[in-house]
């Protein structure tokens, strides 16, 4: 056991080698890899606390997708939960790791299942849901790509039941589907199996918010440095750059309505062009704006989950929506903010 442990340690080492806002650094501007297809999932292994494989990047399936709450559920986001052992939840876990004092190498290990593990039995990893009228009354709609069309609408919601379902479980439509074969995800009280991502509050608001751009992340520290929560981030590119240095942060916008100014992206297909892009979940900065004390820079949600850290964005600190909802109920008007290097 100790030397297959070592080995795959080892591989995994080996492969690691105003409710307003107006600016222009919040888009992506570099598509997300090509999706792997979804993995198989089975819920008695997701759901048995003696699950505890030896899992590391590039893995995926059931043991993967139990990591992955069991992080979320501690504040250590992996961004969407879709059962894929990637880049984010390899930085997640690290943060853990790091944060607990325990063998930082990259795998979930024994002791970092252990440690995970408390109150799984009582909090079950997948859950039922019963999907509600509120759920499916929508309005629904597909939010063009082109900003002068987004701001003829009246809401920038979601574009289906499905779509709004795996945010509020921070899944992907693709694990939520596969965990739910035939099941129709826009029928008020068809019962689903969900993640059961309820987070604890965390004992105490954070001391500081700190951006790092080697690991694409957000960390929230206590007044000793303690890393509190940690969630992947999107933020600047060679032609937005992360602006490195001590900010302060603003009172968080709840949200926000967004001011388009194409003279502000570089890749702008047409200069000169403005509009007000409604609020909504599917807004350029999602569903709350914390601004930074710089023009036109802040952390934000996203329309576009899937793209958190695997995509570049005009400059700013973009965050999936829950994540973002979290860190603005934790932070305050004028904390200090660290954007560094690593």
């Amino acid at each position: 056991m100790g030397m297959v442990y070592l080995a795959r340690a080892l591989a995994v080492f080996l492969l690691t080698v105003s409710t307003a806002y107006s600016g222009g650094a919040n888009l992506a501007v570099s598509k997300a890899p090509k999706a792997r297809p979804q993995p198989v999932i089975h819920v008695d292994e997701v759901n048995n606390l003696a699950t505890m494989d030896l899992i590391g990047m590039n893995d995926d399936g059931s043991a993967v997708l139990r990591a992955q709450v069991l992080l979320d559920r501690a504040h250590f986001s992996v961004g969407e939960i879709d059962g894929i052992f990637g880049t984010n939840m390899l930085n997640s876990l690290n943060a853990y790791q790091a944060a607990h004092d325990l063998p930082t190498d990259g795998a979930m290990n024994p002791d970092t299942w252990e440690a995970l593990d408390v109150n799984a039995e009582i909090l079950p990893i997948l859950v039922p849901y019963t999907i509600t009228k509120k759920d499916v009354a929508g309005p629904f709609n597909r939010v063009p790509r082109d900003m002068m069309e987004q701001a003829k609408l009246a809401r920038l919601g979601y574009s289906s039941p499905i779509e709004a379902l795996g945010e509020r479980f921070h899944a992907s439509t693709a694990l939520l589907q596969s965990l739910n074969p035939g099941k129709q995800f826009g029928k008020a009280g068809e019962r689903i199996l969900v993640p059961n991502i309820d987070r604890t509050p965390l004992p105490e608001r954070p001391a500081m918010v700190v951006v790092k751009k080697d690991c694409s992340c957000v960390e929230a520290l206590d007044a000793a440095n303690h890393l509190m929560a940690h969630y992947p981030a999107t933020m600047g590119s060679s032609h937005d750059p992360l602006p490195v240095g001590q900010m302060k942060l603003a009172k968080p916008s709840w949200n926000p309505i967004f001011f388009y100014d194409s003279n502000l992206f570089w890749d702008a297909k047409v200069k000169g062009e403005k509009a007000v892009i409604p609020s909504g979940p599917k807004n350029p900065v999602g569903v709350v704006w914390i601004g930074l004390s710089k023009a036109h820079l802040g952390i934000h949600g996203t329309p576009t989950p899937s793209t958190i850290g695997r995509a570049h964005s005009h400059g700013c600190i973009r965050l999936t929506n829950w994540d973002a909802t979290e860190l603005g109920n934790i932070v305050q008007a004028g904390m200090t903010a660290s954007l560094r290097e690593s």
